[in-house]
């Protein structure tokens, strides 16, 4: 048979029919793996995962994403192991509950040829995943100091309750020191408040006990932030013109910034979104006709009365 060019027309248009044809009929798999929440930002997290997955899967039918959470190290290696086996995922998004022990679970799934999207906790091996999402750590931290430099003079007393002592902490409070070195404010002492309420109350109360004079408290986390203003409250210095600066983006955190709460004005953003994004980005790797892979990492914006609304989800745990 003669070939001629209408020939390998027809050829090529039936082969892309065909290709297109059984793209279609192919389900995209992606396994979502994160701890199962145990405090308020985890169970935002996994309200916004959840509704992710909702919004995407109605958005593209052909996408089928695989939410799981485990309470522990062990059992979230296990799932993810079971994603690649009994799911046969075409890519994986993974909060690791700790880097050492998830590191070898995720490079056996991208051995795999999935691609693998990494969310806030790096694994200990570099270059094993294609996308990374995060939030700023270091930014928060610098946000904050930047909004309590707008509302303190020199002299000013504040202090500081830290988080768990990790790396995280590290990044934020070294950022916070640094934007306030030279602001002639004095930072009394600083803590750690281990991101929990009841701690949190427990580092306030000492702080109380020895600083007659404080003007501001960095609380880096909204739950620290409850413990500080219960504190304050049950020594009857709620109303001395003392203000608080927490972290996060808790719902009732930004209701009362919504309605004006001068005991806490503001609040820094560590979206409890950020694994909602982590599975935008991964579905856009398969449905983008441009490149998705890198490093997206999320802006701490600083929340006040007038974009608060922009950050309240009612629905929402956290």
């Amino acid at each position: 048979m003669k070939l001629t060019k209408s020939t390998f027309v027809a050829a090529a248009t039936g082969a892309m029919m065909l290709a297109g044809s059984a793209f279609a009929q192919d389900t995209i798999k992606i396994g979502v793996s994160y701890p199962t929440p145990t405090h308020a930002w985890a169970a935002g997290m996994n309200w916004h995962a959840e509704q992710a997955e909702k919004r995407l899967e109605e958005l593209y039918p052909d996408v089928d994403l695989i939410l799981v959470n485990s309470p522990d190290p062990g059992a979230q290696a296990s799932a993810i192991e079971d994603l690649v086996s009994v799911n046969q995922i075409d890519a994986l998004v993974v909060l690791p509950f700790e880097s050492e022990p998830l590191t070898d679970p995720v490079l056996n799934v991208k051995k795999t040829g999935a691609l693998i999207t990494v969310v806030d906790r790096g694994l200990s091996l570099p270059g094993i995943e294609d996308i990374y999402v995060a939030g700023n750590n270091p930014e928060l931290g610098r946000v904050s100091a930047q909004y309590m430099k707008t509302r303190l003079k020199d002299g000013d007393n504040i202090v500081v309750l830290r988080g768990i002592p990790t790396l995280i902490d590290n990044e934020r409070f070294d950022a916070f020191m640094a934007e306030m070195e030279g602001s002639g404010v004095n930072v009394l002492d600083h803590k750690h408040a281990n991101w929990n309420r009841d701690d949190g109350f427990e580092v306030m109360q000492d702080f109380l006990s020895r600083f007659p004079d404080i003007d501001a408290v960095w609380a880096q986390d909204d739950d620290i932030a409850i413990g500080v203003v219960a504190a304050l409250k049950q020594a009857g210095r709620d109303g001395d013109g003392m203000f608080v600066v927490g972290g996060a983006g808790m719902k009732e955190t930004i209701k009362g910034i919504m309605d004006g709460d001068e005991l806490v004005p503001v609040d820094v953003l560590y979206p409890p979104s950020m694994i909602a994004t982590a599975m935008d980005v991964t579905v856009n790797a398969f449905k983008s006709n441009g490149p998705v892979a890198g490093r997206y990492i999320l802006g701490a914006t600083l929340i006040t009365q007038e974009n608060a609304a922009d950050f309240y989800f009612p629905d929402s745990p956290f």
